[in-house]
């Protein structure tokens, strides 16, 4: 391995440098992007259940506050609701709204560093190919046969860098488009879930 990475020449580095940070990255967002810490299923219906017959106690807010990213923007409305009674149809609903675009800038965090990465790879190849072919031709001034040794080791960096500039961005890209996919599922379950609450916590506005 560390051959290659030799024959491949500086170029590389920058490349495995990206690699690096796309696996980290897709290792945080498999860990983040679980349903249980996002929307459970059955939250919502718990949480209605519970403010059924009136506002549930500031501790049992905070507890579904604290137990993911549905349930802030749950908690939101029954903050809002507990510390106006009067609050009107329309600030209730921009209070959700709020916690939900919250809610939404957590969803998609790394999401762009990995899509750049993506599209930086390919540019970074080919970037090392292009020195590589610099190689090749500087190791012939004005000799037709030129130094087959400079030769060859131009012609593996080139190779090395496009190569491994196309494998850290087809892996990149396709779990950046799997974790757009999964963000964009959430973002549909919390819109639904909070317009679902705030017909419910209509019913305690004085």
């Amino acid at each position: 391995m560390f051959s290659i990475l030799q024959s491949a020449g500086w170029p590389i580095w920058p490349l495995l440098a990206c690699s690096i940070v796309a696996l980290a990255l897709v290792i945080e967002r498999f860990s983040s992007l679980k349903i249980m810490k996002i929307a459970p299923p059955k939250l919502l219906g718990e949480a209605m259940i519970v403010s059924r017959s009136a506002l549930p106690p500031p501790d049992v807010v905070k507890k579904l506050e604290q137990n993911s990213l549905l349930g802030k923007v749950l908690a939101s409305g029954l903050h809002a609701l507990g510390t106006n009674p009067r609050i009107s149809e329309a600030d209730l609903r921009s209070t959700l709204e709020g916690a939900g675009r919250q809610a939404a800038h957590t969803l998609e965090r790394y999401l762009a560093a990995l899509a750049t990465i993506a599209s930086a790879a390919p540019l970074l190849g080919l970037l090392g190919t292009v020195i590589g072919m610099i190689e090749i031709f500087g190791s012939q001034p004005g000799n037709a046969n030129g130094n087959p040794a400079q030769l060859a080791q131009g012609i593996s960096m080139a190779l090395y860098n496009t190569a491994f500039g196309l494998m850290v961005a087809i892996p990149a890209l396709i779990f950046w488009r799997y974790f757009r996919a999964r963000v964009d599922d959430y973002l549909l379950t919390l819109e639904l879930a909070a317009e679902q609450f705030m017909r419910h916590l209509n019913r305690f506005r004085k």
